[in-house]
């Protein structure tokens, strides 16, 4: 049966899509309005597909454009992250390489950063500037890599700097507005039952682990239960700089991460209300 239900999953997965792609990128080509909500139809799609519940505790910001840092377990965070809301993600460079993967990233118009060559640093502040100024939502995992699902590995300060990418326009004229919430996402159940130490681990995609295996030995086993929580979003303004905004993201994470695996309720937060205005970058900046 583990078999079976692996391959159905499997094949149902690789089959839409390929169905859905050329439609994306023709959405994409042409600027149609559906290429930017397919994407989370998908997800949604293939959450239920998979047989994954999504538990939503918290409020997400909606005053605006906003920046979403979370931590990172498996591939399965992105249709877990990208059912609840039309997003898209920031990922290192190498993910657009990616077979068939690398494919479903730029389709869901992934920012591709790369953190070896700071001359692409100003590329890479313009194209998020420009996400964000249209009203995107942008998630990123500051981690820098994906962890066992059991803890919740430091939060890089120098990733956390995208946040910053969009402010310059004159020195004397410093946007730091942007809002910033953190998200946490957390492997529950497993078949209704609590996932535990042991299982969770096989559905957390780390270390040295090839995907298409891992993407079978997922499928595998049974319908799995996921607890999203939106924690209060803050602003660079409000915390200081980078590295109090890392600290503070990833105290609120794992924060939200202990509660869940735990089986404790969320505590009561209050969201940011006002939207913040996002000027255009200067020429030349």
């Amino acid at each position: 049966m583990a078999t079976a239900r692996a391959a159905v999953l499997l094949a149902g997965f690789m089959l839409s899509a390929v169905i859905l792609m050329p439609l994306q990128w023709l959405g994409l080509k042409l600027g149609l309005s559906y290429a930017r909500s397919l994407p989370n139809r998908y997800h949604r799609f293939l959450c239920w597909l998979v047989g994954i519940k999504v538990t939503v505790r918290g409020e997400p910001y909606r005053g605006g454009a906003c920046l979403i840092t979370a931590n990172h377990t498996s591939w399965l965070d992105i249709p877990v992250i990208a059912s609840l809301a039309p997003c898209s993600f920031v990922a290192k460079s190498e993910v657009a390489g990616w077979p068939f993967f690398g494919t479903l990233a730029k389709l869901q118009q992934t920012v591709f950063v790369e953190r070896e060559r700071r001359t692409r640093t100003a590329h890479s502040r313009n194209e998020i500037h420009a996400r964000i100024a249209a009203g995107d939502r942008l998630v990123l995992f500051p981690e820098g890599t994906s962890s066992d699902g059991n803890r919740v590995l430091p939060f890089k300060s120098a990733l956390m700097s995208v946040a910053q990418l969009a402010i310059v326009n004159g020195e004397e004229d410093r946007e730091e507005n942007l809002v910033v919430q953190p998200l946490s996402v957390a492997y529950v159940k497993l078949n209704g039952i609590p996932m535990g130490r042991y299982f969770r681990p096989f559905f957390a995609w780390y270390g040295d682990m090839e995907l298409f295996p891992h993407l079978w030995e997922a499928f595998s086993l049974g319908p799995i239960e996921v607890i999203v929580e939106f924690h209060e979003p803050v602003t660079i303004r409000e915390i200081g700089n980078r590295k109090a905004l890392a600290a503070y993201c990833e105290s609120r994470c794992r924060e939200g991460l202990i509660r869940a695996l735990n089986g404790r309720e969320a505590e009561p937060q209050v969201a940011l209300a006002e939207p913040q205005e996002i000027r255009p970058l200067a020429a030349g900046a």
